[in-house]
């Protein structure tokens, strides 16, 4: 998958692949593909906090992920880029 096509969890903003392997579950047991199987299990969101407490567990993530960026500049990018995400639009993410 090209990077243009990558699909990202639309709640913490994990690269998903090109498998089902990190989706999400649905009520029914079926895969989600909006949401990662951290963030999304049975039908359910995993966690329960706000936007900017998703950021703050992210920016280690995406600091070892890429080692040259700070901790500031992981964290500027999530602020810009979680409320473009499904979860976090318009600010109705709980």
């Amino acid at each position: 998958m090209n990077k243009m096509n990558q699909k990202f969890c639309q709640c913490c903003g994990m690269p998903m692949g090109d498998t089902a392997e990190l989706n999400g579950t649905n009520a029914d047991g079926g895969k989600n593909e909006d949401y990662c199987k951290y963030c999304y299990e049975k039908g359910t969101f995993t966690f329960k906090g706000t936007m900017e407490e998703m950021i703050e567990i992210c920016v280690p993530h995406m600091v070892a992920a890429n080692p040259h960026m700070t901790e500031e500049e992981a964290r500027n990018g999530m602020l810009l880029w979680f409320p473009t995400l499904k979860r976090w639009k318009n600010n109705t993410g709980r």
